[in-house]
């Protein structure tokens, strides 16, 4: 498998480019930009080809508009794979919510392209034992799957308003459709909506009522949150309801310790 520097160096020789034939537009691109560091000297492209130096980000550019190549091919020359990011976010628990775009820039997905022909929907399953096949999609043909009033959240590793029900490390789907706190009619806690919360401290999920002008966020009862009552719309606005969650079960572990504390054994003298 070649390295970086030489599928560059290849790529370089295929459309007939010099090294100066580089300097020069690496020169002009860096002028336009007024930023010497896209400009790409002889002497460095040859240490890119030939010894292994990695290019940095502005040179990358260069390079990448320079041999017409997507960025994100010449990424991966180099071991970077964009779309290895739904993997990796899982290593990565910021501790505030937040709205997510680390999937903005993936341009294909991994999901199952043929499945067991014994797999029943109306039964629990082992789903990774039904997938016979996984393939690349690019997510322009999932575009008809797309749905606009959509935005996607994260549940910081601090953030504990809706736990248990909602646990630390989670990723929320949010219909921003559904920006209008609901006054009830619902029959249990799992019934009653979860709205996505923008303050002016951040993002959080939690249960919502209004009492005039005011916005009462109300956390989980198990939670060691407490309720919050804050000006609407001035300190607090619904993004939308969170319609979809995915978290992990049984590795998150809480930042409190719940357990009663062990009894002191008396000593006798």
């Amino acid at each position: 498998m070649f390295s970086g520097g030489q599928n560059l160096r290849a790529l370089r020789e295929q459309l007939g480019l010099t090294m100066r034939d580089v300097e020069s537009s690496s020169a002009r691109i860096a002028q336009k930009h007024g930023n010497d560091e896209y400009a790409i000297p002889p002497s460095r492209l040859s240490d890119i080809e030939t010894k292994g130096v990695v290019p940095n980000i502005y040179r990358l550019y260069t390079l990448a508009v320079i041999y017409r190549r997507d960025i994100r091919e010449v990424l991966t020359w180099y071991g970077v794979e964009l779309d290895g990011i739904p993997d990796d976010l899982m290593l990565a628990q910021p501790p505030r919510s937040h709205l997510s775009d680390a999937l903005s820039s993936v341009s294909a997905v991994k999901i199952p392209v043929r499945l067991d022909p014994g797999f029943d929907v109306k039964k629990t399953s082992n789903f990774g034992r039904m997938i016979e096949q996984w393939g690349m999609v690019p997510l322009a043909y999932l575009a008809q799957f797309t749905n606009h009033h959509f935005t996607y959240g994260y549940i910081g590793s601090e953030d504990l308003t809706m736990y248990p029900l909602l646990p630390p490390g989670a990723f929320v789907q949010v219909d921003e459709s559904r920006n209008k706190v609901a006054d009830g009619g619902w029959r249990s806690e799992y019934e009653r909506p979860i709205y996505f919360v923008e303050t002016r401290t951040g993002f959080t999920c939690c249960w919502c009522s209004m009492v005039r002008e005011e916005m009462i966020l109300q956390p989980h009862p198990l939670s060691p949150v407490t309720a919050r009552v804050l000006r609407y719309p001035q300190e607090a606005e619904v993004i939308g309801q969170v319609v979809g969650v995915a978290m992990r079960i049984g590795e998150w572990r809480p930042l409190f310790d719940s357990s009663p504390a062990p009894k002191e054994r008396a000593v006798l003298n």
